[in-house]
């Protein structure tokens, strides 16, 4: 198949039908060429209403970007496809339903109030005030028109209206929040003492026979996975940079261009965080009124903020660069004059208040401290052209190449070796699951061609072909007969100690004295809580599982840890106490009442969604 691919594509025709096709796409974008062709079909019908496909491919487009974007190596070829549209039919599914359902409550949005609504967001701002140019921009890069654009937000909005009313409808009594308070406060007062694991050590035994009834059990986990050794190409930015060298000159040249970025400016910052529910706008409205009345910023921020680390420190952020903050949060603070506080900021984290506190700038250091940065940051600037040229040359070279010796030879490039490299990877570059997955490919693996040429990490690209191929094998029981008694001393030991634990926990309940069971002395743990610094948290876990003492008569219970076993007798449960109107009280009842109000809406959309009529071709 690859190779009627590497034929055909050189043919006169077949280039102008792909110019063509990059020419539309370039101008129309994928919606002309589907709706040329398809006449607006639909993908499913809601209560009578068509979903048509337009608007489904433009969606799986937009959730396929997304999802690569929350890659750390984004590579299309891990998107699961059929996962995508099928995630994202449902997803219209359900929208149709929930604007159907907002339509029919009489819920509606005219055009100027869109309109404010688009002025007002700070993504399409300019120093302040809406850009119409930006506005456009975002939009198309989102794959929509502004008609669209607009239509997406009024749907949305008047979904959102019903969502925000039945999620504030989430209520949670004063004492469940409080008596849940108590529960988190509780201290608890247990001794522990440790059994390690060399007293049982004389009573481990593990046989021939054990090592082979366990390599018999579980033979596939003894298996060698099929394995290639491949050849590859290394193509990389720095690489080519390390060859370039920077004259004195054009260093001093190059550090008075950048003197203004390197006197580097940091601001301190304060905010105040909500959560990013249906009504944070209306929250921000109201704390923003608390400070024009003019109660203290830190004060709120102690109150409101639910970042709880800030909060301690009245909202103080401290000192920071660019870089640091999140993009929207990062802009929002160096628009700011210094004391002025921002209007509602949206991010991942939720709506931030932000205030701007101080402003310092570091003078720029001399050209001596940071001779090998820009030196280095100068090289790689001026490699940026030649690695594009070379990295077009190489993939073209690979493709058409019967090995690698070629393109190496002609653009003077190292042919590596990695052993052992299976399906699920091996050193770098084959950590890269896409490159993988190319080399194991029939075209690469049986075919004997080169892979395309992947990026495998910022200006970092391979070419690779298959030298040695291994099928999968089982591997000999000598070959792993050490790692089997490994593994079968330590369960056995768990299984000891378990027994062991168990024997000093019946000796105990019987009144005897643990000295005499030999298990040495108690370590006392006063007012213990769920997450004290230092403690084992097993240990810690496991004392807070055990059921209360009765009638003075402790409760019994072990943790198993990296050293042995831990046998526990808890004395007294010591109830949390609550300050009614504290932080933390309040913070968790708004906490609860979320929560509540999330899974009443999830209920309401699964009600709806239960009785619509949906047909899908």
């Amino acid at each position: 198949m690859l190779q009627d691919i590497r034929e055909n594509s050189q043919g006169t025709i077949a280039k102008i039908i792909i110019g063509l096709l990059v020419v539309s796409l370039s101008i129309w974008g994928m919606d002309a060429i589907v709706g040329g062709f398809s006449g607006e079909p639909e993908v499913a019908t809601v209560n009578g209403e068509d979903i048509t496909e337009r608007e489904f491919l433009r969606v799986v487009q937009m959730e396929s970007q997304r999802r690569l974007s929350e890659m750390e190596r984004p590579d299309p070829a891990m998107l699961n496809e059929d996962q995508i549209r099928k995630d994202v039919l449902d997803s219209l599914i359900q929208e149709q339903v929930l604007i159907q359902d907002a339509s029919a409550q009489g819920l509606a949005l005219n055009d100027a109030d869109i309109d404010a609504l688009i002025t007002q967001m700070p993504q399409f701002q300019v120093d302040g005030q809406f850009s119409r140019d930006r506005f456009v921009a975002s939009v198309r890069n989102l794959g929509m028109g502004v008609g669209e654009f607009r239509e997406a937000m009024r749907k949305q909005y008047v979904v959102n209206q019903i969502r925000g009313g039945v999620m504030q409808s989430g209520l949670v009594a004063d004492e469940n929040a409080a008596q849940l308070l108590r529960i988190q406060n509780q201290t608890r007062n247990f001794r522990s003492v440790q059994i390690p694991a060399s007293a049982v050590s004389d009573e481990l035994e593990v046989t021939d026979a054990d090592i082979e009834a366990f390599y018999n059990e579980n033979s596939e986990a003894f298996s060698q996975p099929e394995q290639v050794d491949a050849a590859y190409i290394t193509l990389s930015l720095g690489a080519l940079a390390e060859k370039i060298e920077i004259s004195q000159e054009d260093l001093k040249a190059y550090y008075e261009q950048r003197a203004g970025d390197l006197a580097r400016e940091e601001r301190r910052a304060s905010h105040i965080l909500i959560e990013g529910g249906a009504d944070a706008e209306q929250t921000i409205a109201s704390i923003k009124k608390r400070l024009e009345a003019g109660e203290s910023f830190e004060d709120l921020a102690k109150e409101v903020s639910v970042d709880t680390v800030s909060a301690k420190e009245g909202g103080d952020l401290g000192y920071a660069g660019r870089g640091v903050y999140d993009e929207a949060f990062e802009n929002a603070l160096f628009a700011l004059e210094e004391g002025k506080v921002s209007d509602a900021v949206r991010t991942s984290f939720g709506v931030h208040l932000i205030r701007l506190d101080d402003i310092r700038r570091s003078e720029v250091p001399p050209l001596a401290e940071l001779e090998q940065q820009l030196r280095s940051e100068l090289a790689r600037e001026r490699a940026q052209e030649e690695y594009a040229k070379v990295r077009s040359e190489l993939a073209d070279s690979a493709y058409a190449a019967d090995d690698l010796a070629g393109p190496a030879k002609e653009l003077s490039l190292e042919i590596r070796e990695a052993k052992g490299v299976t399906k699920n990877g091996g050193q770098a570059p084959f950590d890269h699951a896409g490159l993988v997955r190319q080399l194991f490919s029939d075209d690469v693996l049986e075919g004997g061609y080169n892979t395309e040429l992947i990026d495998v990490g910022d200006n970092v690209s391979v070419v690779a072909r298959v030298g040695e191929y291994r099928k999968a094998q089982q591997l000999a029981l000598e070959e792993v007969r050490d790692d089997i008694r490994r593994t079968i001393e330590a369960r056995k030991t768990r299984e000891l100690l378990g027994d062991r634990a168990d024997t000093i926990i019946a000796g105990l309940e019987k009144g005897e004295a643990l000295n005499a069971l030999g298990a040495g002395e108690w370590e006392q743990h006063e007012d213990q809580a769920r997450n004290t610094p230092g403690a084992d948290p097993r240990v810690v876990q496991a004392a807070f599982s055990l059921a209360r003492p009765v009638e003075g008569e402790p409760s019994y219970g072990t943790a198993m840890t990296q050293n042995g076993v831990v046998v526990i007798a808890l004395d007294a449960v010591n109830e949390g106490s609550v300050e009614e109107g504290s932080g933390d009280l309040k913070q968790l009842r708004t906490f609860l009442a979320s929560l509540e109000g999330q899974r009443e809406y999830a209920a309401y959309q699964q009600f709806l969604r239960n009785r619509a009529e949906v047909s899908r071709p």
